[in-house]
């Protein structure tokens, strides 16, 4: 399925949730700047990502493109990343952030609500890492049933939307559990506070166990909503008018995960000792999500065979799945835009490798 610019817009949601975090986006996007000349190689400017969380290992790929020069190479000036968590699609569709990384089903929401210019332009996690946590030896949350009457901590923003649509694709509404507010430390569900915690099976998973708390994950993406994640988002005015700016951005990112997944021992480092070295991260808790991600999310059986940051038909089909199981009225063309990727790939085939 090629993907080329959208032409149309999809019908506005009038099911599933509110869109709170994002009913202020700012629709008219200044972009990036002024348009470089096709084929322009150097002086793309400075750029700006959004981070969807920390600066911990989860962004091991962007560190090692930093830290190794490959957006140097690329022709960017100074390269900025903002911690998250935020409002990383209303960032970029203002212009505050050139890319942002985000996943595709708060995209997709953002896109059915709000009219948003923004777009997916590839992807670093074939399969979304969000899960609700519970432990073994508590609620032990195993199944989509298993959550009915229990009490679980969701927090504002993105990760509320995503729970709404876990429970719309599995037929549930918020009626069937009890829904508590926290923020992103674990310690609620490890006190008993809550049975079960939205987190990152590469994240919060790793910190629970690390306390000798065995645990429980609820994939999402074993359970009705297999959705990209962690993707490149960009302007709509940004790929129109700046394609070899988001050419360069995506061949940079992809040396730069390559890298970090052959050595999984020097992308965590970079993460404890330089990008966010002043968050007291642990090196092995680091390096065990590197290789979590790397292993099962970053790099798969459809990636050895296209590359990495690509999104396969089957993986869009998904997608799409995902989306019409959560009541959000969009099509592919309204959320992913490829086709600078593939051109990407064309011109340089090593890049597959």
């Amino acid at each position: 399925m090629k993907l080329s610019r959208p032409r149309t817009r999809a019908a506005r949601l009038t099911t599933l949730v509110a869109s709170a975090a994002v009913a202020s986006l700012a629709l008219t996007a200044c972009g990036s700047g002024e348009p470089e000349t096709a084929g322009e190689s150097e002086g793309l400017g400075d750029v700006t990502v959004q981070l969807s969380w920390i600066k911990n290992a989860e962004f091991a790929g962007e560190f090692m493109a930093d830290s190794k020069g490959y957006f140097a190479d690329a022709g960017f000036g100074t390269v900025t990343f903002n911690a998250g968590p935020g409002a990383t699609e209303n960032l970029v569709a203002s212009g505050e952030a050139d890319f942002g990384l985000t996943n595709a089903v708060t995209v997709a929401q953002v896109v059915a609500n709000e009219d948003a210019p923004i777009k997916i332009v590839g992807t670093t996690f074939q399969k979304n890492p969000f899960t609700i946590l519970s432990l073994k030896d508590g609620a032990n949350i195993e199944t989509i049933d298993d959550l009915k009457g229990k009490k679980i901590g969701v927090q504002d923003g993105g990760n509320g939307l995503l729970f709404a649509a876990l429970l719309a694709a599995n037929g549930l509404t918020e009626d069937d559990v009890t829904i508590v507010p926290v923020q992103y430390d674990p310690s609620p569900l490890v006190n008993g506070e809550v049975d079960g915690f939205l987190a990152y099976v590469t994240n919060e998973s790793i910190i629970v166990e690390s306390q000798g708390k065995p645990v429980t994950n609820l994939l999402f993406a074993d359970n009705g909503l297999p959705f990209v994640a962690e993707s490149v988002i960009a302007t709509d005015e940004t790929i129109a008018e700046r394609p070899d700016y988001v050419k360069a951005f995506l061949e940079a990112e992809i040396k730069g995960w390559k890298d970090a997944c052959a050595d999984l021992e020097g992308g965590a480092e970079l993460a404890v000792e330089e990008y966010g070295a002043d968050l007291e991260l642990e090196l092995e808790k680091e390096i065990q999500q590197n290789t979590i991600q790397c292993e099962q999310l970053v790099n798969t059986e459809e990636t050895a065979e296209n590359g990495i940051f690509t999104i396969s038909d089957d993986m869009l089909e998904q997608n799409l799945a995902t989306f019409e199981a959560a009541g959000i009225d969009v099509t592919a063309e309204d959320v992913f835009d490829l086709s600078l990727l593939e051109e990407l790939l064309e011109e340089k085939p090593e890049l597959k490798d």
